[in-house]
């Protein structure tokens, strides 16, 4: 798979909470739960990329994964998963870090001042 160039500055949070669910109001504290423990996460899966953790790279890529797959990040989802498929089998030639920033471009385009 590819890495995915996404951008989600223009998200319809009204659709997004529908999809998932949830009533708009409740969107703001979940994005920045969203936002806060997956940049915890990503320091996280850094740090295990630079030391060439395997089994840490797969247990936060998972974690990422599953948190963007719930709020329907579906481009961040899929480069976790790449990233947490690729770990297990501790693949050494794949561009770990490529992926990593990928998804930091992508998390830096989700806002919460829509809600404000």
């Amino acid at each position: 798979m590819a890495i995915l160039d996404a951008d989600y500055s223009a998200l319809d949070y009204e659709n997004l909470a529908s999809s998932i669910g949830l009533k708009t109001k409740h969107m703001p504290i979940l994005m920045k739960s969203f936002l806060d423990e997956t940049t915890l996460l990503l320091e996280a899966l850094e740090e295990s990329i630079e030391h060439k953790e395997y089994d840490k790279i797969r247990l936060n890529a998972h974690a990422i994964k599953g948190s963007a797959g719930n709020l329907k990040f579906n481009e961040i989802y899929e480069m976790a998963k790449e990233i947490e498929f690729e770990a297990a089998k501790k693949n050494s030639d794949f561009e770990y870090k490529l992926y990593l920033e990928a998804i930091k471009r992508a998390m830096n385009t989700i806002s919460l001042s829509s809600f404000v």
